[in-house]
């Protein structure tokens, strides 16, 4: 949207009497609509490194926050020898790196995925954390899957999958008809496999009833024999919605003492997300895994460059991250 429509959309709504919230929040970086300093979070130390695999998705699914389909590269596939710079980057700067995690997209889509995992798993002190559906694209590397297994072992390679609602009806809403079988056998053969999974779901489906969906998890791990702890929130996530459409508050330097939370708990203060655009020449270093198309939160080329403070100037830093709790590493 242009200068002069934005302009002649504030004078309507202040003839009809409405401020216009919805254009001056989260515009300025560092001052909020009310004219109070924005909150701002600096990096405590790298501690996780996302990496996008790439935007492709075997499915599409109806509100998915970064629009993966099995049409949209906005996000290319990253190459194993670009991550490789990374991880020798990190190790540099001396940066105290725990997990590597891989999300899309579909990561398993990315045809050198099994090689950054193998590097990553190769290094000291690594973990690596994968997002996945568990559906086709995964089952079409088990054998390789297998060989990483028993090269490495389980302790750190961490599969999450995302199953939306323990009820069918709700996740193929989502996912589309007949995603909810498929994931969920895809699910069951990792176990019979013996890796470590963990699983994503989302909160909206239970209208906030995070208790209740809870036990409808446990009743469903029960019943399939899936060895995951529906009470731990790292085992089973469950993730506020993102719509940033929705009204949310602006997060400033005084909520810190209101809501009694640090900055230091927020994703940003210590992750980092690395993505690679369509026609770019390089990688990109961004600010988190929510925020993979907002130019306003690419932070350079490097690890070193993206080590500065980060504005929370979104609607996600304040519903996903600092009002709703979430996070998407451990």
């Amino acid at each position: 949207m242009g200068a002069a429509p934005i302009l002649e959309r504030m004078h309507l709504l202040s003839v009809i009497g409405l401020p216009p919230r919805s254009l001056a929040k989260f515009q300025d970086p560092f001052v909020t609509a009310k004219g109070e300093r924005r909150a701002t979070v600096a990096l405590k130390g790298l501690q996780t490194l996302w990496i996008n695999t790439g935007t492709l998705c075997n499915i599409t699914c109806a509100n998915c926050y970064i629009e993966s389909s099995p049409r949209n590269d906005a996000l290319v596939y990253i190459s194993p020898q670009e991550v490789a710079a990374y991880l020798n980057e990190a190790a540099s700067l001396g940066e105290p790196l725990e997990q590597i995690g891989f999300t899309g997209g579909e990561p398993f889509m990315n045809p050198g995925l099994l090689d950054m995992l193998a590097d990553t798993l190769a290094r000291p002190g690594l973990s690596a954390l994968v997002l996945t559906n568990a559906m086709q694209p995964m089952r079409r590397y088990a054998d390789g899957l297998l060989r990483l297994r028993d090269r490495f072992g389980t302790d750190r390679l961490i599969l999450r999958v995302s199953l939306d609602h323990y009820a069918k009806t709700f996740h193929d809403m989502e996912r589309g008809a007949g995603s909810f079988a498929k994931t969920l056998e895809g699910l069951g053969w990792l176990v019979r496999e013996g890796f470590t999974v963990h699983v994503a779901g989302r909160l909206g489906f239970g209208q906030g009833q995070e208790a209740a969906m809870r036990q409808g998890y446990a009743a469903l791990f029960a019943e399939h024999g899936i060895p995951v702890d529906a009470a731990d929130p790292v085992a089973l996530m469950l993730f506020p919605e993102m719509d940033e459409r929705a009204e949310v508050p602006e997060i400033t330097e005084a909520c810190w003492g209101i809501l009694h939370k640090s900055p230091d708990s927020v994703m940003c203060a210590s992750a980092r997300m690395v993505v690679k655009r369509k026609g770019a020449e390089r990688p990109a270093v961004i600010a988190c895994t929510l925020l993979p198309y907002d130019e306003r939160f690419e932070l350079g080329a490097t690890l070193a460059e993206a080590a500065q403070p980060v504005t929370l100037n979104h609607p996600h830093c304040a519903r996903f991250c600092v009002l709703g709790g979430a996070a998407c590493s451990r």
